[in-house]
């Protein structure tokens, strides 16, 4: 069984800094692909960040390039989601996803292409981000 649970989320003003973490528990080394979502009310969900396989490829949505960093520790089992700059929009709750996927390509359609067809299967609960201006 795989559980994520994500911490670090809360309340900052406009250019400030916030790091999301997100531990995995149970059969972390077969979870090559991992990443962040986000969904803000009224909104429907995005992928903002993914990892992918041993050299940790990584992906960004448009809006958070230059200013998000996602990494992972694999001695803490735990992946992380560096965000400087936030901005009012950046307002969301964010969620960490998982799964074993064949290629870097279908990690990137997993997290960023809905029509892929590619569903990350393990979830945390998420962590809420507010950004005030």
């Amino acid at each position: 069984q795989v559980q994520l649970v994500e911490s670090g989320g809360g309340s900052v003003q406009a250019g400030g800094s916030l790091t999301l973490s997100c531990v995995v528990s149970g059969y972390y080394a077969r979870m090559n692909c991992m990443g962040w979502f986000r969904q803000a009310p009224g909104k429907e969900r995005e992928g903002v960040a993914a990892i992918y396989g041993r050299y940790g490829t990584t992906y960004y949505a448009d809006s958070v390039k230059g200013r998000f960093t996602i990494s992972q520790d694999n001695a803490k089992n735990t992946l992380y989601l560096q965000m400087n700059n936030l901005k009012p929009e950046d307002t969301a709750k964010f969620y960490c996803a998982a799964g074993a996927v064949l290629d870097g390509g279908r990690c990137y359609g997993g997290l960023f292409v809905p029509t892929s067809g590619v569903r990350l299967p393990y979830w945390g609960q998420g962590t809420q981000v507010t950004v005030s201006s």
